[in-house]
């Protein structure tokens, strides 16, 4: 059985990455017999193009901003890296970490595995982009992908995906079960990838229910369930009887089911983990992208890009939504994905107010994406400020 070059939580590793990068630097090769630090059995063949391979296996490091048993974005992540290996068998060589933080300490992480010799490392996190992109720039020849993020060099590209559209369509499922028109919102960080999905999530809300709002609490977290669930908690004590959620554990949901009401996750199915509350949830399949870059750069034929997946394309999908959702609404929900598909509608037609009432978009008037990527304010409807 194929397995990963390396399994290891950042916490065990930082302490190790450090040193060795700081050895490295000081010695300024690579030569350090530590250096096996990322390396697995599949390794040992080096230098020699594996069985049915044109040219050595492709080594590929993922660097997680959670645990692999996260219920929701890192586990995705590493369902994608497990389809790589599935579809490329020994033409690709693997390795993940996880947990590691945000900001500078990734840096180290990015620096040790550019020195490992992987040919291209996914960093799969918004707050890794500036650690990222200067670790490119002292490693031109490999290859790095950052997720979520917009800056790029010429060995870095970005990639990510229209959530909007299956936020839009979750929120037209919410709007359809609440019964005291305040929908409970538990978001992570004031970063334009979490406003453009509370905003295209209250748009189809209201699509199905004018009178409906929605109400923010920021938690500050990716992964904390003890936060996310108290944050839910408030909102269901302050009347809400639906929540919806931008973190990666299913805490928010269990609040909900908690509290008698309803609950839409994020990246995956989680109903499994409150089944009496699940209404639907956004969800991820980052395998495809995987493969494509693997296979690019086997092919020769990577280029730094960024890369915007959609519905239409795989990457993004609403998972089956409950028959508490009543039939006449998912028949609605339906129709509009094949819209989507289609691309006679996106989430963000005009018009769209601001929270203020001024208009964000005209009539008739589609964003282009780079105004989606910098969205920095909430729309009508929504309770809550959107700096934070």
């Amino acid at each position: 059985m194929k397995t990963a070059r390396s399994v290891k939580s950042w916490g065990r590793l930082l302490a190790i990455l450090t040193a060795l990068f700081l050895v490295a630097a000081a010695c300024g090769n690579g030569d350090d017999p530590e250096e096996g630090t990322a390396t697995t059995a599949a390794a040992a063949g080096e230098g020699e193009a594996a069985g049915g391979c044109a040219t050595d296996p492709v080594r590929a490091a993922f660097v997680y901003i959670g645990p692999v048993g996260d219920a929701g974005w890192t586990k995705k992540h590493d369902d994608g890296r497990l389809a790589l290996e599935a579809a490329l068998g020994d033409c690709v060589d693997t390795a993940f970490l996880e947990g590691v933080p945000e900001g500078a300490e990734s840096e180290a992480v990015f620096e040790r595995l550019a020195r490992d010799g992987n040919d291209v490392i996914f960093g799969t996190s918004f707050g890794y982009m500036d650690q990222m992109l200067a670790v490119s720039e002292r490693f031109p020849d490999v290859k790095f992908e950052h997720a979520t993020g917009f800056k790029t060099s010429e060995n870095m590209g970005t990639y990510f995906g229209a959530a909007e559209e299956a936020r839009y369509l979750s929120g037209m499922a919410a709007g359809a079960v609440t019964e005291g028109n305040q929908i409970g919102y538990v978001a992570a960080f004031p970063i334009p990838e979490v406003l453009r999905g509370i905003n295209a999530f209250t748009l189809g809300v209201q699509r199905i229910n004018p009178d409906a709002t929605v109400e923010v609490v920021w938690t500050s977290t990716w992964f904390d369930p003890v936060i996310e669930k108290e944050a839910a908690e408030a909102l269901l004590n302050g009347g809400a009887d639906v929540i919806a959620q931008h973190q990666d554990t299913p805490s928010a949901g269990e609040a909900a089911q908690e509290a008698g009401g309803y609950w839409l996750g994020y990246n995956d199915d989680m109903s499994r983990f409150a089944p009496e509350a699940w209404l639907t949830a956004p969800v991820w399949d980052w395998g495809p992208f995987y493969i494509s870059v693997v296979e690019d750069i086997q092919n020769d034929t990577w280029t730094s890009d960024q890369y915007y997946g959609t519905t239409a394309d795989g990457l993004v999908n609403l998972s089956p939504v409950s028959d508490i959702v009543p039939a006449d609404v998912r028949d609605q929900i339906e129709a509009l994905k094949a819209e989507i598909v289609a691309g006679t509608f996106a989430p963000f037609n005009g018009p769209v107010n601001n929270q203020d009432g001024a208009e964000t978009v005209a009539a008739g008037d589609s964003p282009d994406l780079g105004t989606l990527l910098g969205m920095d304010y909430f729309v009508e409807g929504v309770i809550g400020s959107a700096s934070g």
